[in-house]
């Protein structure tokens, strides 16, 4: 993006929160802002590999420091304990932090993605979600496939006592189902991807629709702090989703590069099954997180006594993105 445009954007954001009923303590009340990137953010790599945030906070003498999110658990346990103010998660798992009683708000899409579905070996035997019944999944509790997961079984008319629930990070649930350890896993990209390129693993329950949006977060006390903050990261991310957008091979081997990947896995994540052109969280994201929140209290996930609607309610901020252009 231009430094004019950019300006022009910066300019326009902080406007529109000078209109918002925000207490604001301003930047020279923080020396440090810690954001977290991971591989199922691809706009976080972009900021993080062109130094965007550093740049725009250098005249502030704000430090920037990076910390990698390995899913969506581990950033809602770093936004929870305060050890960053940016993280990025599935939406659905925002949600299930917020009524677990992290105090985030979800401020900004960075993508559509489908990154999530069942998968199995090349040569197993499993074909439908049926098929789990008796069987070991690894999965990381707290994350989109996690959801996604307890979904899948509700729909088959199964629970998690039907299945044996291998707890893994993404990345050790990719590795257990390589070596045999497991008889499926709830798969996550780039890793999905990979386990499909490299070793001929299968996709045997896939529902787009059911993958939650991804969604950057912070802790509602920060938002009420430093919503000129908010306001111009989310410019910067502004920056960093349109240069995406418009270098799609770029943003395949920067993603190869960090993840250790060969950039045909990156091009599969990237080309077939994220899609980066939303920003502003709204009435779209809200109904399909609300879908999924329920569809856990149907399963037992959630307890019949939480209003879901009412902690969704809490959790998005749509005025953060008010300033944004599409």
């Amino acid at each position: 993006m231009p430094t004019f445009a950019r300006r022009l954007l910066l300019s326009a954001a902080a406007a529109a929160f000078l209109l918002q009923p925000w207490h604001s303590a301003g930047a020279a009340d923080i020396d440090e802002l810690v954001v977290d990137w991971a591989f199922y953010n691809p706009v976080s790599l972009v900021l993080k590999n062109q130094g965007l945030i550093e740049e725009e906070f250098a005249k502030d003498d704000i430090e920037v420091r990076w910390v990698q999110s390995h899913g969506s658990n581990k950033a809602l346990e770093f936004l929870s304990a305060d050890a960053i103010q940016f993280g990025s998660t599935a939406g659905a798992a925002s949600l299930v932090g917020r009524i677990n009683g992290n105090p985030i708000k979800s401020i900004y899409v960075y993508s559509k993605p489908e990154w999530t579905a069942l998968v199995t070996t090349a040569d197993s035997p499993i074909e439908k979600v049926e098929d789990l019944q008796g069987k070991s999944v690894a999965v990381t509790r707290g994350t989109d496939p996690h959801i996604f997961l307890m979904r899948a079984l509700a729909d088959a008319g199964l629970g998690e006592d039907d299945v044996d629930f291998v707890l893994l990070q993404h990345a050790d649930g990719r590795a257990a189902l390589s070596r045999g350890d497991v008889d499926a896993w709830a798969g996550l990209d780039p890793m999905m991807a990979s386990a499909e390129l490299e070793e001929g693993a299968r996709l045997f329950y896939r529902n787009a629709d059911a993958n939650s949006w991804g969604i950057l977060n912070v802790r509602e006390e920060f938002a009420a702090e430093h919503p000129e903050i908010i306001a111009r990261v989310l410019a910067v991310y502004e920056e960093g989703r349109k240069w995406a957008l418009e270098h799609p091979d770029e943003l395949a081997a920067l993603l190869a590069e960090e993840a250790g990947i060969p950039v045909e896995v990156a091009q599969k994540q990237l080309g077939e099954r994220t899609e980066l052109t939303h920003n502003r969280i709204g009435a779209e994201q809200r109904a399909t997180i609300l879908e999924a929140g329920l569809a856990l209290q149907q399963a037992g996930v959630i307890e019949e006594s939480v209003d879901v609607e009412a902690v969704l309610d809490e959790l998005i901020e749509p005025s953060f993105g008010e300033a944004l252009a599409d």
